[in-house]
């Protein structure tokens, strides 16, 4: 097979998004009529029908779908590389792309790396974050998409190696007049009367509630789900669930939202997080550092 032309490849993602190569031309400056002329050249290459015309427009075929997912990731890698090697153009010495979990960047993550870039030591490090959920941290981490993950120590590393950063404690979150709200403390048993807001089921914390659940034989209703804890606390302040919470973070927000904050009397409401890469080697010397000062703020 012949080296995909990442132009074509831009033009295909652009013509399934848009649904119409006219469209899709306008867009890009080009006309139509060439832009056919690359997609049918690409077709060729690869062998195989990547789009279906319909009445009004266009629509790829189950091998343009999977074409598509792969273009948008090579996409997005070569703007990645234009972008780390541009700031090497303008002098930067150090560059850092952290993984990291919810609850990480909702509590000291983004205060932690804040600190390490005020260094002056620093002063040519650019740090980036982007927040995903455990599983998809180590898997980031081990197929290179960033040098360092930070995540909940309950994660299945697959052979990364790791450091321990800080701590948390799960708490549940309820409205004032909730039934529970009296409780000075609760077994995660004693909430699964009532529906929850959750985080992405996917997220190691909800995958670990799942299974605390089976084990009891009984399920976590999930009545709202969302992406970050803010939300979920603005969802138990309309009184519409209850939700299992960070209390570092339920702390920011409980005065003014009117919520109750109860402790969770379980063994694995203290949560460790840790910091994981491939191997010390592998880090480059900005990486390192980074680490070095993420791991010492293990408490």
């Amino acid at each position: 097979m012949r080296d995909l032309d990442l132009t074509t490849l831009r033009l295909f993602v652009s013509v399934c998004e848009t649904g119409n190569i006219a469209r899709a031309g306008e867009k890009a400056n080009i006309v139509g009529s060439a832009i056919s002329k690359r997609l049918a050249q690409l077709e060729d290459t690869l062998g195989t029908a990547l789009l279906v015309r319909k009445r009004h427009g266009v629509q790829p075929t189950a091998a343009g779908q999977t074409l598509l997912e792969h273009a948008r990731a090579m996409l997005d890698g070569a703007a990645r590389i234009e972008r780390d090697m541009g700031g090497y153009a303008h002098g930067l010495r150090g560059q850092v792309r952290i993984l990291a979990s919810v609850s990480a960047m909702a509590e000291s993550l983004a205060d932690d790396v804040a600190a390490f870039l005020q260094l002056p030591a620093h002063a040519n490090i650019q740090v980036d974050m982007e927040e995903r959920v455990s599983p998809e941290i180590a898997r980031g981490v081990r197929d290179g998409t960033a040098s360092v993950g930070v995540c909940w120590d309950a994660v299945e590393l697959g052979g990364l190696h790791s450091r321990r950063y800080r701590s948390d404690h799960l708490c549940m979150v309820v409205p004032g007049k909730h039934p529970l709200a009296s409780r000075k403390s609760l077994r995660f048993e004693q909430t699964l009367d009532y529906e929850h807001v959750s985080l992405p089921v996917n997220s190691a914390v909800q995958v670990m509630l799942q299974r605390a659940a089976a084990r009891l034989g009984r399920t976590v209703i999930h009545r709202v789900i969302v992406t970050n804890f803010e939300a979920a606390l603005r969802v138990v302040r309309a009184g519409l669930a209850i939700s299992l919470v960070p209390r570092e973070v339920a702390e920011v927000y409980a005065g003014a939202y009117g919520l109750k904050i109860i402790p969770l009397a379980e063994p694995w409401a203290q949560r460790q997080f840790i910091i994981c890469f491939r191997d010390a080697k592998s880090l480059s010397p900005s990486a390192q550092l980074l680490v070095g000062h993420l791991a010492a703020q293990h408490q």
